[in-house]
């Protein structure tokens, strides 16, 4: 964690007390709200996208190293096709040894005057979403269940994250009601904190320690991973980018595909038994109570905000991509720490690592298109 993001936690938690919105509270908005909209992604034709990431580094010194995510899902829901690459430098291909994160390592020269990475990858990706009443016989390996209710650097599951989820599941009996629970618990609780960099840092113990449940997908989600594993449902975060507009005309659940800055979403998955992986997405309901309108909505009854609470919870839209699912990743000959979670692009020049969340400094541009079959 950064030092900078520790202190804004520390200094915001008196005054978040206050401000926190606990949304089943009074507050809700006066009965001007607008017609109910509509957020119902289902199962259906893929789409395909190019997805080009392109990094230049505007002022190399010495060795200079680039590290780019490359899609590594394959599921029901995303197929990961082709790679391909361009530089001026060595690239190869290569993966994170502990969770299979693809990635392309890139090094340049020390006297390689502008170095450069091209990536294309092709991904197809398509809507999801959970028929709560169809049961599925498919069983998933028991070990690979158990790898993903294990602790992380960023999501402990003792101490206060136990504690916490053991509140908010309280009285439920299955492994659905406690689901159901703690989707509600983080929707509730948290909220979206525009002012936190990229998509936060995910530090689960230091915000509920704090008290400061602010932040973005990757802090969020990261909680409701975190209360998931700590009441032993095996869940997960999925780190990607967000590729094309919503289909259901919502602005924050879009991505504009002639510039991908600052367009990178994590998303979560838990495994329920008659069910497989599921999708979960509670951030985003944070970030449409917080942005898709001029006012701050503090209920999930307002018209705007249902459609997309009841859909996340078990499904979301196709226009996302999927990066990974790892954690704390050691980027391979990398100088600098270890990554907790590998979603933006990274390098280091002269031994210092660049910073990800500033990609106009950091010189990176990431556009996706479609192609139409």
């Amino acid at each position: 964690m950064t030092p900078d993001r520790r202190t804004f936690l520390q200094h915001a938690a008196t005054s978040v007390a206050a401000a926190s919105p606990l949304f089943h509270a009074a507050g809700a908005l006066a009965q001007t709200s607008p017609a109910q909209r509509e957020f119902n992604p289902q199962p259906g034709p893929w789409r395909t996208f190019d997805v080009t990431t392109r990094v230049d580094i505007v002022k190399p010194q010495g060795l200079t190293q680039v590290w780019l995510p490359v899609p590594t899902v394959e599921s029901d829901w995303q197929v990961s096709l082709t790679s391909d690459f361009r530089s001026n430098g060595t690239a190869r291909l290569t993966e994170d040894r502990h969770y299979g994160a693809r990635m392309l390592h890139v090094a340049f020269a020390a006297g390689e005057p502008a170095p450069y990475v091209e990536l294309t990858s092709r991904v197809q990706t398509r809507n999801r979403a959970t028929d709560w009443v169809q049961k599925t016989t498919a069983a998933e390996d028991a070990a690979s269940l158990r790898f993903w209710t294990q602790p992380t650097e960023l999501l402990p599951t003792d101490g206060i994250v136990r504690e916490t989820a053991q509140k908010a599941t309280r009285g439920a009996r299955t492994d659905v009601q406690k689901t159901r629970q703690i989707y509600d618990w983080v929707v509730a609780n948290t909220y979206r904190e525009p002012k936190v960099r990229g998509c936060g840092e995910g530090d689960i113990k230091t915000m509920l320690e704090t008290g400061n449940l602010g932040g973005k997908c990757a802090d969020l989600n990261a909680i409701f991973v975190g209360l998931c594993r700590a009441s032993g449902i095996p869940a997960r975060d999925v780190y990607g980018i967000r590729l094309a507009p919503s289909a259901f005309g919502y602005k924050e659940l879009s991505g504009n595909p002639a510039s991908l800055k600052g367009a990178q979403h994590c998303r979560a998955e838990v495994h329920l038994a008659g069910h497989g992986w599921v999708a979960m997405d509670p951030a985003d309901v944070a970030k449409v109570m917080r942005l898709e309108t001029p006012e701050w909505i503090k209920t999930t009854q307002h018209p705007v905000v249902t459609p997309v609470n009841q859909a996340l919870f078990g499904g979301w839209e196709g226009n996302w991509m999927a990066w990974n699912m790892a954690h704390d990743v050691q980027l391979p000959q990398a100088q600098g720490p270890r990554l907790g979670f590998f979603m933006y692009p990274a390098a280091e020049t002269a031994g210092q690592r660049l910073d990800s969340y500033a990609p106009d400094d950091f010189k990176y541009q990431i556009t996706a298109r479609e192609i139409k079959v």
